[in-house]
């Protein structure tokens, strides 16, 4: 009697504690608003987190970009590239993502409840390359323009004529690149040009090192300036860079282009963190904070260079150039130039997580709809329904009354389960339903290896309650050595199968630990009890 009582303490334990990992509670969750930021917010619900595959989401496939460069070793790029990757997305604040490497080649994110596949896209595929460089004072560019335009003319680069929107940047008050006419009749090797593209689009801007290019003239600025011949003449020790920002004279607009000393004076290696925030004068911006090492060599190059313009560079991108005033410590900030708060929380968070060891590239990109993952949950809910009454009208017509206790067993079978995966954060998919479903027609096999042993051992003439200790005890290696063979396949899939494969296995190796539970345990109490009530005077019905 003590043993009994002691049981059904276990299982009122196990159901207590089973209800309570299953009670809808306050989660937070990162929603779309209506302006198509992401924001995290608090909801009320059941602790089952869904895949990608039932609430729709973003997966992307990424590969390395060798267009520029080729990479010698793709497999060993992408494992460095995997950790960062994973460290952003992590940073993303996606509820179980997947991100994961498929064969040498490959990489797959996986990001449920994500809608926005462009900002996706930058966040995984953004270099976050930080550098912060001091601006060219001794115009380098300007002597070597009659060079780039001698280039143009030669190898017949240039295209386009003199534009409307070129000769505009001289009517209105910018000063020329080149303002002698001696400079302009400079000659090299590569031939003589009074009049080339560069000439003619180039005009300087507001700081040292800084120049700026008419809209319309951009495009052909920016070809030229990523063609092999002209990047080789380019001044040895400077890199021209454009400016994110763009400046605005009358109705004509005119982007940014900067020559900065290749020697940077620190990088993002030295970055410990960065944090968005909102200013009300200066907007959206980025504070950062370098490490120990990184504050005292920022400090010191900053102090060498006071009343310079320093650029702060990010993927090659000039994000501003501010004038040095004093010496700066470990701390610093970058603004946004007027991007919302949301593009400085990404910028933060790929700073955080490190710059990609190789650039990748995006080789497709799916979107998965709600809808169909509505569809799934609803078809999966139906299966499992299904599965439950056929499992029910088996047992209790062909077991009778043992099928009966067979079946509350399997009630607290379908709890413990679904506990169980709420436990372990596990993600419900949709192979992961399959598994659920799956499980519970196999949940009773043990019931069903125990229920024949103790029709056998009635069959011998034994009393009901020896027949069914020894049933129980009999069955005992059967139930062992199939549940164990089952969850060494489910460890497999889960090693080496994808994340859809990986859901499957949980949920399987979930349903098993709990069928054991149920089976054994649960059930052989449930006989304890009717043994109890009926003094084992009574014929058992199986």
């Amino acid at each position: 009697m003590q043993n009994l009582k002691t049981r059904l303490l276990v299982i009122a334990a196990l159901v207590l504690l089973a209800a309570w990992q299953l009670f809808p509670r306050q989660v937070v969750e990162r929603v779309s608003r209506n302006d198509g930021t992401y924001a995290d917010t608090t909801v009320r619900r059941v602790p089952l987190k869904l895949g990608l595959d039932l609430q729709g989401g973003m997966h992307l496939a990424l590969e390395v970009d060798q267009s520029q460069q080729q990479v010698a070793d793709v497999s060993d790029a992408l494992e460095r590239a995997l950790k960062v990757v994973r460290n952003r997305i992590d940073e993303f604040g996606v509820a179980e993502p997947v991100v994961q490497k498929v064969g040498d080649d490959r990489i797959v994110v996986e990001l449920p409840g994500i809608d926005d596949q462009q900002r996706a896209t930058d966040v995984v595929q953004k270099a976050a390359f930080l550098r912060f460089q001091i601006t060219d004072e001794s115009n380098a560019l300007e002597r070597v323009v009659p060079r780039l335009d001698g280039i143009v003319k030669e190898l017949k680069l240039d295209n386009a004529p003199a534009t409307a929107a070129g000769d505009t940047a001289r009517g209105t008050g910018l000063t020329g690149l080149l303002q002698s006419a001696d400079t302009a009749r400079r000659a090299d090797t590569a031939g003589t040009a009074t009049d080339g593209p560069f000439r003619r689009s180039l005009s300087a801007g507001q700081m040292p090192g800084q120049y700026v290019v008419s809209k319309a003239d951009e495009p052909l600025i920016r070809r030229l300036l990523e063609h092999p011949a002209v990047q080789a003449a380019l001044p040895p020790g400077k890199d021209v860079r454009w400016g994110k920002d763009s400046i605005a004279l009358g109705t004509q607009v005119y982007h940014t282009l900067y020559v900065l000393d290749s020697r940077a004076i620190i990088d993002g290696t030295y970055l410990q963190t960065a944090t968005p925030n909102q200013d009300p004068i200066e907007g959206a911006k980025v504070d950062f904070v370098f490490n120990t090492e990184g504050g005292s060599r920022f400090r010191k190059e900053t102090a060498r260079h006071i009343g310079d313009n320093m650029a702060i560079v990010l993927d090659d991108k000039v994000m501003s150039a501010p004038v040095i005033q004093s010496a700066i410590g470990a701390r610093g900030q970058i603004t946004m130039g007027g991007r919302d708060l949301q593009a400085a929380q990404d910028l933060a968070l790929v700073l955080r997580a490190g710059a990609l060891p190789v650039p990748l590239k995006v080789v497709e990109a799916r979107a998965i709809g709600a809808s169909l993952g509505q569809d799934s949950i609803d078809a999966g809910i139906l299966s499992g329904l299904v599965a439950v009454i056929g499992v029910i009208l088996i047992m209790v017509v062909y077991y009778r009354f043992s099928g009966v206790l067979s079946v509350l067993a399997l009630v607290l079978y379908i709890l413990f389960t679904l506990a169980a995966l709420a436990t372990f954060d596990a993600v419900l998919t949709l192979p992961g339903l399959a598994g659920f479903v799956l499980s519970i027609g196999i949940a009773v096999d043990a019931n069903v290896l125990i229920f024949e042993r103790i029709r056998e051992e009635l069959d011998h003439g034994k009393t009901v309650r020896l027949a069914i200790e020894e049933g129980f005890q009999h069955a005992m290696s059967a139930i062992i050595d199939s549940n164990v063979s089952t969850v060494l396949t489910a460890a497999v899939l889960y090693q080496y199968g994808t994340g859809p494969v990986k859901g499957f296995a949980v949920t399987l190796v979930a349903g098993i630990a709990a069928s054991m539970i149920t089976s054994i345990f649960v059930t052989k109490t449930f006989f304890y009890v009717w043994l109890d009530r009926t003094r084992g005077q009574q014929a058992l019905s199986i």
